[in-house]
């Protein structure tokens, strides 16, 4: 078997809430849309995203990674990555492990396909459910009195953990911070998880302070306190709270991974499949964690990452926050705080035509 053909598009989403029926962010989310195919009429899809200007630097990369893999053979997965890696002398981070993912993730729907499993069964297949938290709907900069309520409404819609941001934008300060965290807490009740993402706004000092004064809130965890490569600070922070500590998302490939864990940086590990590299590298990050003893957690494309938390077993929930489900013709929905695996060959997902064009 060999690849033949890459075809990519660049697709822009509306930035919508719908989870709790929320505002809607100016501007959209642009994401790169890859389809591999065969000799022998095997097609895989994958996708990726950048959230910055350099979208089509992005669609770039990844079409002309995806043309170096024709003639490959695309079930040796590691081979072609390897090669791709190689190719680009530019370092792991940044648009080449972006476009690598894409590539990735095509491949391994091509082997689900060939073997006629889904990709979370040939990950590890640990369990055919998985917990799931609802992300987006209680964003910094919606108005608090909106937040409070959505918070219920998220309740009410069968969600049984959430996340919320601090950090808050303009004139605030540290009663304002946990205030927001006190009357969210008031609206779900302590049975519901609460979750809060501070990407990277406090300094190590502010994350010790506030952070102790949310303590009493008893979050599910606090994330990206500081500085994604301070491993010394995050460790710091780590040990001074009560409350679990979660981080990873902002970081490419496996390497900083290392670093992150032999600090002690983190209680819970966050891996993202399109910075982490693609599948296989998400499935080496969770490795690591589980030799430390540590969870793993998902950031972002629940349809990719409900395949591979659940098939882990340290895999402990999936962030539903459904920014790339539009992509697809069909996804899978939260159903009583969880989502069920699917159980179509290779990711179960198919384009839709209306969504993505390719040229």
């Amino acid at each position: 078997m060999k690849i033949t053909h890459a075809s990519t598009a660049l697709v822009s989403l509306p930035q919508d809430e719908p989870l709790a029926d929320g505002p809607t962010t100016p501007g959209s989310k642009n994401f790169v849309a890859l389809k591999l195919g065969t000799d022998q009429g095997v097609e895989g899809i994958g996708f990726t995203f950048f959230g910055g200007s350099l979208d089509a630097a992005l669609l770039s990369a990844v079409q002309s990674l995806a043309d170096l893999a024709i003639g490959d053979d695309p079930r040796r997965i590691e081979h072609i990555t390897d090669k791709l890696r190689t190719s680009c002398p530019g370092g792991p981070g940044g648009i080449l492990t972006l476009a690598m993912s894409a590539i990735d993730i095509a491949l391994w729907d091509i082997k689900g396909k060939i073997c006629n499993q889904p990709v979370a069964t040939l990950a590890g297949g640990h369990r055919n459910r998985i917990d799931t938290y609802a992300s987006g709907a209680l964003m910094r900069h919606f108005p608090l009195d909106h937040v409070v309520k959505a918070a219920a409404l998220l309740k009410s819609r069968g969600f049984k953990q959430m996340k919320t941001q601090l950090a808050l934008p303009g004139d605030t300060n540290p009663v304002k911070e946990v205030e927001r965290i006190r009357l969210i807490r008031e609206a779900i009740g302590y049975e519901t998880d609460l979750m809060c993402d501070i990407n990277q706004r406090w300094d190590v000092r502010q994350a010790i302070s506030i952070g102790r004064q949310v303590d009493a809130y008893r979050l599910y965890w606090l994330e990206d306190v500081t500085t994604c490569d301070d491993y010394d600070g995050l460790a710091a922070v780590t040990r001074a709270l009560d409350t679990p500590v979660a981080g990873g998302e902002y970081v490419y490939g496996i390497q900083p991974f290392r670093q992150m864990l032999e600090a002690r940086s983190v209680d819970i590990v966050m891996i993202d499949v399109l910075r982490a590299g693609g599948i296989t590298q998400w499935l080496k990050i969770a490795g690591m964690a589980e030799a430390f003893n540590l969870p793993v957690v998902s950031h972002l494309a629940p349809e990719i990452h409900v395949h591979l938390v659940s098939a882990v077993p340290n895999g402990l929930t999936v962030e539903y926050m459904p920014w790339s489900s539009r992509l697809f013709k069909e996804v899978v929905q939260p159903v009583n705080g969880q989502l069920t695996v699917p159980q179509k060959p290779g990711l179960g997902l198919e384009f839709d035509p209306q969504m993505v064009k390719f040229s």
